[in-house]
């Protein structure tokens, strides 16, 4: 017999079944989202772990390709490697790649908002010679305080913290007037010698981090809107508009220039050293660079010296090196060869030079001659500097007869526009075989220029106001080669080029730059700040951070030129 269930029971039981089909639809469909929502976190985490990664990759690339540039075959000296958007924003990937950027100098930073605008940028290297050399200070007489005085335009520096960066650097113990030695200290003591990078001045007695970074919190050389409202956010700043940038913007270790030629078809070639000891070789290297008349003048020249006295000169050289007429910049402004460190010896080796010359030519049996000069007396003048060649007259026997001889190069601006070139390419005053501390007129700030010994005082404002009206770039254009510049434009006179010169420079070969690997899309980049020594023939990086925890620093607006 069929027994039928009550018809409540029936549908009660059928509802029970729908619910409990709606529950684990309801599960398995928020399992679903769960694991939806689990898969698209770790796709954006692997995605933008990616993106990481790949700007670094590409950062890092951007640092292999300047230290490939600076190669011989790399074709960079003969580059715009100050301002070339075109050089220095490489794309690597479709919208993605690095930009190498820094500030402009001729800007001061002034008014400058990186959120809106590129305006304080260029594309391209600081060369590290446009600023001070810690270390090269360490070479002056302390008793003239001419260290001190060029640390003393730098700004916010003080006499105290001034002598005690240069107690820090020097080799003895003696304490400088307002100076501190190892006294002074209770967990550190004075290294005595050069340092490595400008963060060892932060253990010199009063030298703080924001004297040594400023206001510039990221370091990215321009005005961000936190570094410009007082109290209001780290860092702590004036809010006078004008960005503080510290004196890491004014010192360095590492300025060198290589003693070669820099032209593009000769480059790191030997330069010809006009205080060769034996004038033979001089005048023969000399005859078969330039001509017969280049070898007889500067042979001439060194054999009895200029009618000119130039004593003077060298009583204004001595006021800023040794007391002894020596420039204290390495191998420059003294005919010496390679510096033991210590001028008596520097000038003991080169007279025991001159003597073996001499008596390689009373030796050799009757005169030794060269276009009619008669050698064997050997030189008796050293060029401190090849101004000193210019203009010069040399009165000297040729053939047995009394001669005066005019030097090949003049000063008229426009035939020094066309010799300043080769001339200070092809010939140097030093056996060195790099040059440390000199100044590159055309990227360094005013208040570099301004501790430069002998320096006009109205000097540095007219370098700048020279290169800000010159078109593009102030750093390669021909007439910018050489500081031969200052001379051609008027800014200086003759004798003061002469006294400047060991001084200054337009071309270093050691670079930093700061490598910024993006995406134009945005998302996460990479800044590196890196070093590379162009001075031997296969470049090396020798300095290298990132700078990731200091933010990007830059839009990707500005990080592309404009026109792309």
């Amino acid at each position: 017999m069929l027994i039928r269930c009550p018809s409540e029971n029936c549908s009660h039981r059928s509802a029970s079944a729908l619910i409990l089909v709606l529950v684990v639809i309801v599960m398995l469909t928020l399992g679903a989202y769960t694991f939806s929502e689990l898969m698209i976190t770790e796709y954006q985490a692997s995605d933008a772990y990616a993106r990481r990664v790949q700007s670094q990759m590409w950062a890092e690339s951007g640092v292999d390709y300047v230290a490939m540039l600076l190669t011989p075959d790399g074709g960079g000296f003969d580059s715009d490697l100050y301002d070339d958007p075109g050089l220095f924003h490489i794309a690597l990937d479709p919208g993605a790649g690095f930009s190498i950027v820094a500030p402009r100098e001729s800007v001061d930073s002034s008014g400058i908002d990186s959120q809106a605008s590129s305006d304080g940028l260029r594309f391209g290297l600081v060369d590290e010679c446009a600023k001070l050399n810690i270390n090269v200070l360490a070479n002056f007489n302390p008793d003239d305080n001419t260290a001190r005085n060029m640390l003393m335009e730098l700004p916010n520096m003080t006499e105290a913290i001034a002598d005690s960066i240069l107690d820090w650097i020097d080799a003895d113990d003696e304490q400088r007037e307002y100076g501190a030695e190892a006294d002074s200290y209770s967990t550190v003591f004075p290294r005595n010698g050069p340092i490595d990078s400008l963060e060892e001045l932060m253990l010199v007695l009063g030298v703080e981090p924001a004297l040594m970074y400023g206001e510039d919190a990221n370091r990215n050389g321009i005005l961000d809107p936190n570094e410009n409202d007082g109290e209001l956010s780290l860092p702590a700043d004036n809010e006078d508009g004008v960005l503080d940038l510290g004196w890491a913007a004014y010192l360095t270790t590492y300025s060198v220039e290589g003693n070669y030629r820099h032209s593009y078809d000769m480059f790191r070639e030997e330069r010809i050293n006009v205080n060769e000891p034996l004038l033979t070789d001089l005048y023969d290297a000399l005859l078969n660079e330039f001509d017969e008349e280049t070898a007889q003048f500067v042979t001439a020249y060194r054999l009895n010296g200029p009618n000119e006295d130039l004593s003077a000169l060298e009583d204004l050289d001595s006021g800023g090196a040794t007391g002894s007429g020596e420039n204290p910049l390495n191998g420059v402004g003294s005919g010496s060869t390679r510096s033991t460190g210590d001028f008596e010896t520097d000038m003991e080796l080169e007279q025991a030079a001159s003597s073996i010359a001499k008596s390689l030519f009373s030796g050799s049996g009757g005169s030794i001659t060269r276009g009619g000069l008669d050698l064997s007396a050997g030189a008796s003048t050293e060029i401190r500097s090849l101004y000193d060649l210019i203009d010069a007259e040399v009165d000297v026997e040729i053939d047995g007869t009394m001669t005066t001889l005019a030097s090949p190069w003049l000063s008229d601006p426009g035939e020094l526009q066309a010799t300043l070139p080769l001339l200070l390419d092809s010939l140097t005053v030093s056996s060195e075989s790099v040059i440390r501390g000199r100044i590159n007129i055309n990227q360094a700030r005013p208040e570099v220029m301004r501790g430069i010994p002998n320096m006009p005082i109205d000097l540095p404002d007219a370098i700048v106001a020279a290169r800000a009206r010159a078109s593009g770039s102030s750093t390669t254009l021909d007439q910018y080669s050489t500081t031969g510049w200052l001379l051609i434009q008027g800014l200086v006179d003759l004798q003061t080029m002469r006294q400047l010169d060991g001084f200054l420079t337009t071309r270093g070969d050691v670079f930093r730059m700061q490598v910024v690997g993006h995406a134009d899309r945005g998302g996460p980049v990479t800044r590196i700040e890196a070093v590379v020594d162009a001075t031997q023939e296969i470049p090396r990086v020798i300095f290298q951070r990132t700078l990731n925890e200091l933010g990007p620093g830059y839009r990707s607006n500005q990080l592309i030129p404009f026109g792309e």
